[in-house]
């Protein structure tokens, strides 16, 4: 497990930890500023989860249309939040679940 200080620290970092899940990776390159490499590794993933992913990603980038697609694949509704506020939600939920 990772604690969300410890996943802000390791922004810091050139990489992520090559033990994370790669959805989490995707969100530590988003925060990078990388945002399609983040989009790469989302869309790679063809579970719920990726599709989650996957539309946080284009919510953020303005495109609330494919966003909204991405959400309904994932099952869930578009958080009311900011964007900030989801990717600090799904930071946890992903950190929540890799070894350290």
């Amino acid at each position: 497990m990772i604690n969300f200080d410890n996943f802000q620290r390791s922004l810091d970092e050139s990489q992520p930890k090559y033990t994370w899940p790669a959805l989490l990776k995707a969100l530590w390159w988003d925060a990078k500023g990388d945002w399609d490499r983040a989009h790469r590794i989302a869309r790679d993933d063809p579970t719920p989860d990726g599709a989650r992913v996957h539309a946080y990603l284009h919510r953020k980038e303005g495109d609330l249309w494919n966003a909204d697609y991405w959400y309904q694949r994932a099952g869930v509704a578009r958080p009311e939040g900011t964007s900030d506020d989801e990717w600090k939600e799904l930071t946890g939920y992903f950190g929540k679940i890799i070894p350290e």
